[in-house]
């Protein structure tokens, strides 16, 4: 019997996870079909994916940058449709034919479409953890209301899906704890006092993943992990307590789940965002990935480090940040998004120094009094009020 054929929109498809993601797709188009694909900036490679999948939408963020397209897009005999209004890619996600979203846009920027696919009930690859750490209860309850199957695309919380039973009803009662494995970035083994001397292009040199600059500057930082701990909260309804971190450094072990038994389920794979996208496409099933496979008789020793050795706390403060918070009030989460957006991109810009991006966070939830968000609406103005406040701290603290 043939596979079905699912139709597809990639939110963010120009990003790392947006190309992984049409990579896999092209190695199966009796599967996938592309039928909307979206973008910030990058006019020229939205263009050649759309050459190459000829979907039906193309999103541009911003109507100048739609303009360009349409023209080269009619220069070129493509009729993709583009779009740019405030709402296309909620109208993307949501629209009656697509079946499976790909939420691949960096921050709090997908929450509105991840939302809109959920409450369409759609297949939801959620790559973007802004969107959940953001939205949390919110965004729950539209996945739950409208019926969406919502799958982590994150490798870690792809592993962890991978390694827990298939009744989440069981998941309570069989599991101790969740472990999830971090690399511990560029800057392991870095002297803490160091830190502040780190240029964007070095905390940007990951030495496993090929990511984008925010997403490596959270790595460098471990805030990636804050947020992920605070995703997996989310995804698998176990308290924060039951949540560990461990360092990792070989990328080898994507996650690991402990079970009342004392025996640990650990899905293992190479540093490739293919193999975590290809599951999240086909699930229940398998398809090739394109990525390679572990050759145990090669692998190099793997090591684990614990947070509190090696100063690793002191190198990484902003970890213990997605505790406080989950442990906080209702929002809190939210205003730590925003505030770490805020922070990293004012040290990419070179505004402030690596290590004032914590500073940034702290002095942000310290100056947001989150209330209990109710809707889109409602997270939205938290999240505005927060990027405020972030932006005066970075004021305050100016250029070096």
């Amino acid at each position: 019997m043939m596979p079905r054929t699912h139709r597809l929109t990639v939110l963010g498809s120009t990003g790392s996870i947006g190309k992984n993601t049409l990579d896999v797709v092209a190695r199966h188009p009796e599967r996938f079909e592309v039928w909307a694909l979206s973008a910030a900036t990058q006019v020229d490679a939205l263009l050649a994916q759309c050459a190459q999948f000829k979907p039906r939408f193309a999103v541009m963020a911003s109507a100048p940058h739609a303009r360009v397209l349409k023209d080269k897009l009619a220069a070129e005999g493509l009729s993709t449709e583009v779009l740019s209004a405030p709402d296309a890619l909620e109208t993307i996600a949501a629209h009656p034919e697509v079946d499976v979203v790909m939420a691949a846009i960096v921050g709090a920027a997908g929450l509105a479409p991840c939302l809109a696919a959920a409450r369409a009930g759609k297949r939801l690859l959620l790559a973007n953890k802004e969107a959940l750490v953001v939205g949390g209860d919110v965004f729950l309850e539209a996945v739950r209301q409208g019926g969406a199957r919502l799958l982590p695309i994150d490798s870690e919380h792809s592993a962890i899906f991978q390694s827990l039973p298939e009744d989440p009803n069981t998941w309570a009662d069989r599991v101790e704890k969740i472990i999830l494995t971090a690399s511990g970035g560029p800057f392991r083994t870095r002297d803490p006092a160091t830190l502040r001397d780190v240029t964007p292009e070095q905390a940007c040199a990951h030495p496993n993943w090929v990511m984008g600059a925010k997403i490596s500057v959270d790595s460098a930082t471990m805030m990636n992990k804050a947020l992920e701990v605070i995703e997996a909260h989310h995804l698998f309804g176990l308290p924060p307590a039951q949540i560990e971190v461990v360092i990792h450094p070989q990328s080898v072990i994507h996650s690991m789940v402990q079970y009342r038994d004392t025996s640990v389920v650990a899905q293992l794979g190479t540093p490739d965002m293919r193999g975590p996208i290809a599951y999240g496409l086909s699930w229940p099933e398998r398809v090739t990935s394109g990525a390679a496979a572990l050759d145990f008789t090669r692998m190099p020793p793997m090591t684990f480090e614990a947070l509190d050795a090696h100063g690793h706390r002191d190198r990484f403060p902003g970890l213990q940040l997605a505790w406080d918070t989950l442990n906080g009030e209702p929002g809190a989460c939210a205003v730590l998004n925003a505030a770490n957006e805020v922070a990293v991109q004012a040290f990419l810009e070179r505004r402030i120094r690596f290590d004032q991006i914590h500073a940034v966070n702290v002095a942000t939830l310290e100056g947001v009094l989150p209330t209990r968000p109710c809707g889109l609406g409602d997270l939205l103005a938290l999240d505005a009020e927060s990027r405020r406040c972030a932006d005066e701290h970075v004021g305050r603290l100016g250029r070096f």
